[in-house]
């Protein structure tokens, strides 16, 4: 598994802290880790997007690359077409990530929003990057009130295309979840049919990065290679 595309139900759900997440749990376990963000949008020429929030977190031993970068919040393609630029192929994405991979333990691939926002005018999505990779997807989940809708379509759009679900992890798990977020850890694996493979505290971004990098491989699962039990967190948070 030298490639995994890490997905969002959404945006702002804690995806970037995710990816950095396994990429600081990979290191640590003796990996060597690449994070290619293909489209980042939403940031200006000068400032650090969310491969670099990766390199902050997870420590200067990964690679990051970006392929395209759009200043307006927007779907990629979107972005592309107000701002004037070139949208993205599948393709392209690929090829970035069989190169990264040639030379890394693990790339990570992150997207921007959900599995079928779209990167171009033909309206490609990260689904056909992972198809073209073989790679499995990591699916973030946010803990509360409508995940398991949004997850369990998630999981039907990887299904329907063939694609492999690695599983979930919730990208940003409450100090006091509520009643829907607890029902939800034993509720998310049900829907989805995919294993929950972490959960990551809120507010861990802004840790400091040695406390992150620290912490992370706690907050994933051993196929992430972390220490992290979906038994254990259940049973310390009963519905």
């Amino acid at each position: 598994m030298s490639v995994i595309v890490v997905s969002g139900t959404g945006t702002e759900i804690g995806k970037t802290v995710v990816t950095s997440a396994v990429a600081a749990a990979a290191l640590a376990a003796g990996l060597s880790v690449a994070v290619l963000k293909p489209a980042q949008t939403g940031v200006g020429p000068d400032e650090p997007g969310d491969a670099a929030e990766a390199v902050r977190l997870a420590g200067p031993a990964v690679t990051a690359r970006e392929l395209a970068r759009y200043p307006e919040p927007l779907a990629p393609d979107t972005a592309a077409r107000r701002s004037g630029l070139a949208t993205l192929a599948p393709s392209r994405i690929a090829e970035a990530a069989a190169e990264l991979a040639r030379s890394h333990e693990l790339v990570l691939v992150e997207g921007a929003g959900g599995l079928l926002v779209r990167f171009d005018e033909e309206g490609h999505t990260l689904a056909d990057v992972a198809r073209l990779l073989e790679a499995p997807v990591l699916v973030v989940a946010p803990a509360g009130l409508g995940t398991l809708n949004n997850t369990a379509l998630t999981a039907e759009a990887l299904t329907a295309r063939g694609l492999h679900g690695l599983g979930v992890v919730v990208g940003s798990w409450p100090d006091s979840p509520d009643l829907a977020s607890r029902c939800n850890l034993a509720d998310l694996p049900k829907v989805s049919g995919l294993p929950l493979l972490g959960a990551v505290p809120q507010g861990s971004g802004t840790l400091d990065p040695a406390a992150f990098r620290a912490a992370a491989p706690g907050w994933l699962a051993p196929d992430l290679h972390g220490t992290w039990s979906a038994e254990s967190f259940l049973a310390a948070w009963p519905a």
